[in-house]
């Protein structure tokens, strides 16, 4: 084939592979944000919301929010904010756009590194469509890692360039070295998981570049250009390492063993690689689970066979060894030996590690037809049908992710007992008004504990579980739950909020303000806890405390209408009617706005009371937001 056909052959799986990931992705734009990390890093993080600027960007390369050092996925995340706003289309529309680039970048990498077209787009649109690509795209806040992963394969593809060029003693390779240095750098400050690259460098010198044998394992200087690559890895895993145990996202031995690590190695590996060739049963979180020695061996079993026969074919078949110690390798800093998080395991985790099963399934299928033309012809239709089976399982996978609802269900349904899951459908339904269903969720979230596992913050699951019971007028059942969620939590302005409530509730305002008053202490700036104060206070007759605290809740929220009818009130009682109007005036506007008839009632109410006695409004007397 000529030159120009080579181009254009190219260029057209270029384009066929970004269009079936835009066709296969598609529904991703009518998703919504998750309340399960999207909120840290996109729906509920001030600077990602204030978009770009010099003191976000300066916020960017020094905050570790999220327990990593991100400064590209920050960035990238404050640029959708730039263009979109909050809404979410865009940015899936973001993270589709970085998923077709890495599939088109691979199939790059792939052709350029084995000279093998066909297998190289195989392998890439396996890896554009395949199910297990859905969390990593769709869900708005693993935006690091559709972006870190572009520079791991660029990195790769540098490295490939600067081999080939080295070897073959061609001028420009010191630029391509360079430029795989730099990238792996980009890399790692969109995500950290990127530090197991110089070992894959390695399996690349191996198979394909074939730079390196058992015979002459130290020729040619292969270890030394590695250690750039290695310094970079661990500095960065170290400041990892110091930022999640900063903010106690690396778990102690008290949450989970070592024993209850190590077995769970084996089985999640092979979890890993049943789903990768059977996709079904795909959730946002798998929970931990207790394995039976005898899984735990079995698992060990298999994983070991799998290991010697692949390593037996190193100098035959390479690419199966090369494939093999890839997937192994590049899930070691998420298999859980470091265990960050409560899963067990997770989709997004297979992004990298994929391509290696990858290299032994194309590669092998097509090796085992080759000398078989009617094989041969089998293998590539059921490849074909292989990735329209893909998108079609892609497709409907993200149905799932809708909106929070709709994943956590999923997951609630195909992972059994699943804290996580019923903690957040609780969530939800308590935001439905639904506070019947939100209690069953959130008692079954609980019930995980008494089975020898953690409960996702029981601190907001007790929390939560007593407002929806103090919602249903189980004042004393939400009380003690509200007290649950204190001992686990001590420093937890809403459950001394929601025990405030509580205590009004039950005509208890001495106990009420005290609640409300450490509330304050811990949350100065929330709306809704100077509420509470200023209402409790004008209820026991100290209007003009009162009165702070009110103006302080109308400061930090000016369509607060139930402020705006209580600091009326604090005025009228210290005898300052004709200032209280306007307050009277702003709540009964807002209160129509927001649907709200008793409220509205009440401030025309006493706005017809008082007019008479104070017709006349004082010159600058008006409410704020008026």
């Amino acid at each position: 084939m000529t030159t120009r056909g080579s181009r254009s052959r190219t260029w057209l799986v270029c384009v066929a592979l970004a269009a079936a990931v835009a066709m296969a992705f598609w529904p991703a734009l009518r998703c919504g944000f998750i309340d399960f990390d999207d909120g840290v890093y996109v729906t509920q993080n001030p600077h990602i919301q204030a978009g770009l600027n010099w003191a976000n960007l300066k916020w960017a390369f020094t905050a570790t929010n999220a327990g990593y050092w991100l400064p590209l996925a920050w960035l990238s995340h404050m640029t959708d904010i730039q263009f979109f706003q909050m809404r979410p289309a865009g940015h899936h529309f973001t993270s589709l756009l970085w998923h077709a680039a890495n599939s088109v970048l691979l199939f790059l990498l792939l052709q350029r590194a084995t000279g093998a077209f066909w297998r190289s787009a195989l392998a890439a649109a396996l890896f554009a469509l395949h199910p297990l690509r859905v969390e990593s795209v769709v869900w708005v806040a693993e935006r690091k890692d559709v972006l870190s992963t572009f520079f791991w394969i660029l990195t790769m593809w540098s490295y490939t360039r600067y081999a080939q060029d080295h070897d073959a003693q061609r001028g420009g390779w010191k630029v391509f070295y360079l430029a795989a240095v730099g990238s792996f750098t980009m890399g790692l400050m969109a995500k950290p998981m990127l530090v197991t690259l110089p070992f894959v460098l390695l399996l690349l010198d191996v198979w394909p570049l074939r730079r390196w044998s058992i015979e002459a394992p130290f020729s040619r200087g292969l270890l030394w250009e590695k250690v750039p690559f290695l310094v970079l890895a661990l500095v960065f895993s170290a400041i990892t390492f110091l930022s999640q145990n900063s903010i106690g996202t690396i778990k102690p031995l008290s949450r989970f063993s070592y024993a209850d690590r190590l077995s769970n190695v084996p089985v999640s590996y092979l979890r890993y690689l049943a789903k990768m060739f059977w996709p079904e049963n795909l959730a946002i979180f798998y929970p931990p689970k207790h394995w039976t020695s005898g899984e735990v061996a079995a698992a060990t079993v298999a994983l070991a066979a799998i290991s010697a026969w692949a390593l037996r074919q190193w100098r035959v078949r390479p690419y199966l060894a090369v494939g093999w110690l890839w997937f192994l390798g590049t899930l070691v800093p998420v298999i859980g030996l470091v265990q960050a998080g409560d899963q067990a395991m997770a989709d997004r985790f297979t992004y990298v590690p994929c391509v290696g099963l990858l290299f032994m399934t194309v590669w092998g299928g097509y090796e085992l037809a080759a000398r078989q033309p009617i094989l041969l012809r089998v293998c590539m239709g059921g490849g074909g049908l292989a990735v329209g089976a893909c998108a079609i399982l892609t497709w409907h996978q993200i149905g799932y992710w809708q909106n929070n609802e709709t994943v956590f269900l999923r997951a609630w349904e195909v992972t059994g007992q699943n804290y996580i899951a019923s903690y957040n459908l609780g969530c939800a339904a308590l935001a439905k008004g639904n506070y019947g269903k939100a209690v069953e969720y959130f008692e079954e979230s609980l019930l995980t504990e008494g089975a020898g596992l953690s409960c996702y913050n029981p601190a907001k699951a007790h929390n939560n579980l007593g407002a929806a019971l103090l919602q249903q007028g189980r004042v004393a059942q939400a009380v003690a739950h509200f007290e649950s969620a204190l001992a686990v939590q001590p420093s937890f302005p809403e459950a001394y909020y929601n025990l405030g409530r509580a205590f009004m509730t039950n005509r208890q305002p001495d106990v009420a303000l005290d609640c409300f008053r450490r509330a304050l202490g811990l949350a100065p700036d929330v709306a809704d806890i100077n509420y509470s104060l200023g209402e409790t206070l004008l209820e026991q007759g100290h209007a003009a405390e009162a009165e702070t605290y009110l103006e302080k809740a109308l400061r930090l929220r000016p369509a607060f209408a139930l402020a705006h009818e209580k600091m009326a009130d604090a005025l009228a009682r210290s005898g300052r009617v004709a200032e209280g109007l306007p307050y009277y005036r702003r709540a009964r506007e807002l209160a129509l706005a927001q649907g709200n008839l008793l409220l509205a009632a009440a401030a025309e109410t006493r706005l017809s009371q008082y007019a008479k006695s104070a017709p006349v409004r004082p010159p600058g007397g008006h409410a704020p937001g008026e």
